[in-house]
């Protein structure tokens, strides 16, 4: 896709405004930083689509943590998951020492993050939450819950600050709706 126009024609509408974003990792780096001060904090991001979420969490995150990354695939180029995880990079080092905090963008089926989950839960970290961008609880094929949770989405295909379509609109500021 090269053209803007078509580019900019596949946004539905905004669901969620770059303010808002702000507003609630502001009100999250708070409650990380009271809940884990003192502790060692590794992040891990699942790539690609959390990446914009995790450097600007990791900002409004004042105590010392560390960064890691894992990604994984489910989507394969579409618009709805395959149901099969394909873990594609994972983190080499040890994290039995450490507090783990997963940060998602987005969880739909629960496939991909019970995977990764439970394949982090099996390293025996300190402590093992996770921390999600957005969540489509009406979309869940597993029984998953994240810890933390910004914002609660109805079950529409959506695009912008890091999450994508075919690769593209990642660079967006805020949280659309993708029209087909």
């Amino acid at each position: 896709m090269t053209d803007k126009k078509e580019f900019e024609g596949r946004i539905e509408r905004v669901l969620i405004s770059k303010d808002e974003i702000d507003k609630k990792l502001k009100e999250y780096g708070e409650i990380i930083d009271r809940e884990y001060a003192g502790k060692p904090l590794l992040l891990v991001s699942i790539l690609k689509g959390a990446f914009i979420f995790l450097g600007d969490l990791s900002r409004s995150i004042t105590i010392p943590h560390e960064i890691a990354f894992m990604a994984a695939q489910s989507y394969f180029e579409g618009t709805s998951s395959s149901g099969q995880v394909n873990i594609t990079l994972d983190i080499a080092q040890d994290i039995s020492d450490y507090h783990v905090l997963i940060v998602e963008d987005i969880i739909d089926t629960g496939r991909t993050l019970k995977v990764i989950h439970q394949r982090l839960k099996d390293r025996n970290p300190l402590s093992l939450k996770v921390l999600t961008l957005l969540d489509k609880p009406e979309r869940r094929v597993v029984d998953f819950k994240a810890d933390y949770t910004l914002f609660t989405i109805p079950d529409n295909f959506v695009i912008g600050y890091g999450l994508d379509c075919g690769e593209y609109y990642r660079n967006l500021p805020y949280i659309a709706e993708y029209k087909a």
